[in-house]
């Protein structure tokens, strides 16, 4: 099953990934295709037999917007990060915070029930404190929850990125931070170490009064000591709880905004120790990787075992924008140390099984996108929609385009279709090059090579040339390859 994980139109991002009987559901927040902001759409479900990842379902929308009691005179709220967890009584109790005209920043969080894990869910309550006062303190953003042996625990929180880092010295910050989050100076003062915290509580049975909490458990960049790696790997947003042989794994989105970190504790509400980054969505850190091999940004996500594979899930970033995300997977391993190491991103995801070099592959299964030069740079070439098909627009001289990985035997000619300026296209599996001239074009045209690579290995393809072309597709001739599927 490749990257991205559901059909291109569609855009899941912050996945959390849970298996639930013999299907794995990943609940997350749904993007509009050229949205204007985050999380613009009803939630909506998929999921997939464990057995079969390669067959997954679209279950449509599992709880709508509309039935936020925020939602009102016809402004709808929007949904952003949720997870689900299975209640004492059998029941699935999905977690969210809802933003939106009716709302301040970091309002009260809400949970909804279902008696299925698909839905449909309806409103139950927001969350509380034991007086019945809307659970307000740190920030209440990104709620995740574990059943713990009847245990229900949940994290939530917001902490800084990078962008605010020449702040944090600044006297007025704490006045600055008042008017970002709507919250008093007083509070802010106040909250202890940081109100940029993870936070943890403790729920009651009825599965949104707050028993016991909230507690701090993860810093952020503003109490993280500066001497450790938590102090560049911080506390962002996004958490999610896992426990493994009996230890606690809090992933999180750090402050590089483009990776998931983790820490892990033996306890569920203290001691928690950052221990390394699980993937970032620009393949920075990967193998000591200081270059953004593709367009990086918010990220979301969590593990789970499926069968007896780990899985982390994650999105990528689409249409130059933040705002319409796309659900992946990669398989991962957790060492006999509990230690995750950092995967890279691929086209090939969660199968973890390199394509066949025969037959044709949408440009819009590309996991790599970088120039060759600049190290961070990206916003140019992307992907993008070109009436009913997905391709990859923009890309000028110097822009990368890569696929990883394919099985090459060696005897294939590859195929590329675009359209464009001319110049060359240097194909390369990273090892060998070859090159490939191009022709003036304002519609689509076919061009071939031998290349003669072999084994399992990346496709990159980088254009050098004066202007811009446009990727529809690459292909294979060889093997059981359809000249007339290109």
């Amino acid at each position: 099953m490749p990257n991205p994980l559901f059909p291109f139109h569609e855009y899941i991002p912050d996945g959390e990934p849970h298996v639930f009987a013999d299907r794995i559901y990943l609940y997350g927040s749904h993007d509009q295709e050229d949205g204007t902001r985050f999380c613009m759409l009803d939630y909506t479900l998929y999921s997939a037999p464990t057995h079969d990842l390669s067959n997954w379902k679209n279950h449509g929308i599992i709880y709508r917007k509309d039935q936020d009691p925020r939602s009102k005179n016809g402004k709808l709220v929007d949904y952003y990060a949720p997870d689900c967890v299975k209640g004492n009584d059998g029941r699935y109790y999905l977690y969210y915070f809802a933003a939106g005209p009716n709302t301040k920043p970091f309002g009260p969080m809400a949970v909804a029930v279902s008696e299925q894990p698909d839905g449909p869910f309806a409103y139950l309550h927001d969350l509380v404190n034991q007086d019945g006062t809307p659970l307000l303190r740190y920030l209440t953003n990104d709620p995740c929850a574990i059943n713990d042996h009847g245990h229900i625990y949940l994290y939530y929180g917001w902490g800084l990125g990078r962008d605010f880092r020449g702040r944090l010295l600044s006297p007025l910050f704490d006045f600055v931070l008042s008017k970002l989050l709507q919250r008093d100076t007083d509070e802010i003062k106040n909250t202890k170490p940081s109100i940029l915290s993870c936070a943890f509580v403790e729920l009651e049975d009825d599965m949104y009064t707050v028993k016991r909490g909230p507690i701090p458990v993860l810093d952020s960049k503003t109490t993280a000591d500066k001497n450790s790696e938590l102090y560049h790997h911080p506390f962002y947003e996004a958490p999610s709880i896992r426990k493994i042989n009996d230890l606690y794994y809090l992933i999180y989105s750090s402050g590089e905004n483009n990776e998931l970190a983790y820490a892990t504790s033996r306890y569920p509400d203290r001691d928690f120790r950052y221990q390394g980054v699980i993937i970032s969505n620009s393949d920075i850190g990967y193998q000591g990787n200081k270059k953004a091999k593709a367009f990086g940004g918010t990220i979301h996500g969590s593990i789970e075992r499926i069968d007896d594979r780990w899985y982390v899930f994650y999105h990528r970033l689409t249409r130059n924008s933040n705002f319409s995300r796309q659900a992946c997977a990669e398989p991962i391993e957790i060492g006999e140390d509990g230690r995750i190491p950092q995967v890279e991103i691929t086209s090939t995801g969660i199968d973890g099984k390199p394509f066949i070099a025969e037959g044709r592959y949408s440009s819009f299964l590309a996991c790599n996108i970088f120039h060759k030069k600049r190290k961070t740079k990206l916003d140019e070439a992307m992907f993008a929609k070109e009436g009913d098909q997905y391709v990859i627009k923009n890309i000028k001289n110097g822009f990368v385009v890569g696929y990883k990985y394919f099985d090459f035997k060696g005897d294939e000619t590859i195929l590329v279709s675009l359209k464009g300026n001319k110049g060359k296209i240097r194909v390369s599996d990273g090892e060998n090059d070859a090159y490939m001239l191009i022709e003036d074009s304002s519609v689509y045209r076919t061009y071939e090579i031998k290349a003669g690579f072999q084994g399992v290995k990346p496709l990159y393809l980088e254009y050098i040339g004066k202007g811009n072309i446009t990727l529809l597709e690459i292909g294979f001739k060889g093997g059981r390859y359809e000249e007339n599927s290109l």
